[in-house]
């Protein structure tokens, strides 16, 4: 299967700044075909980002440090959380930002976001077997272990043995 025209001229204009930057403004994910060092040029990889959040892929190690540039990315796609650099996975503003998108990526989050009740309760919201990732002192929490089981009675295999065996629990463990 022969290459698409956009990919064939990135790569072949891929070096020219003012190409890649008018390029990426038009489709972000061509970034990946750009000359490396655009992969660390902040105007091209936000305008990319912009663009497409999935562009955040292709960004330096040292912009996926750039919190302006990760949150344009994260904010609209959560899922692009896996690329962020470990300096911003304790940014409890930019890991929120992306659980409004998707809750499956606590699983990315750092220890202390995972031990963070609101952070967990936003990731079940719309993931409840997320849960399975929260700090074992929150899996041991009844808010957390009623919202999950009220949500999906799988989760209960995910709560800590103590919270199994609280009656609430159990009532809707037991419920049709």
């Amino acid at each position: 299967m022969p290459e698409a025209p956009e990919i064939t001229e990135m790569r072949k204009h891929g070096d020219n700044r003012e190409y890649v930057l008018k390029t990426v403004n038009e489709n972000g994910k061509l970034l990946d075909f750009a000359a490396e060092e655009f992969h660390n040029d902040r105007e091209i990889v936000l305008d990319a980002v912009k663009n497409n959040p999935e562009a955040l892929e292709f960004a330096s190690a040292n912009l996926k440090k750039d919190r302006e540039i990760v949150y344009e990315s994260v904010s609209k796609l959560g899922w692009t959380y896996c690329y962020v650099d470990e300096v911003l996975k304790n940014d409890k503003e930019l890991l929120m930002a992306g659980l409004e998108k998707t809750g499956q990526i606590l699983y990315f989050a750092s220890k202390k976001m995972r031990d963070d009740k609101d952070v967990v309760m936003k990731a079940i919201e719309n993931k409840p077997i997320i849960v399975k990732y929260a700090s074992k002192r929150l899996r041991n929490d009844l808010d957390v272990g009623l919202t999950v089981m009220k949500k999906n009675k799988k989760c209960f295999k995910f709560l800590e043995p103590e919270l199994q065996s609280n009656e609430q629990i159990q009532e809707i463990k037991k419920a049709e």
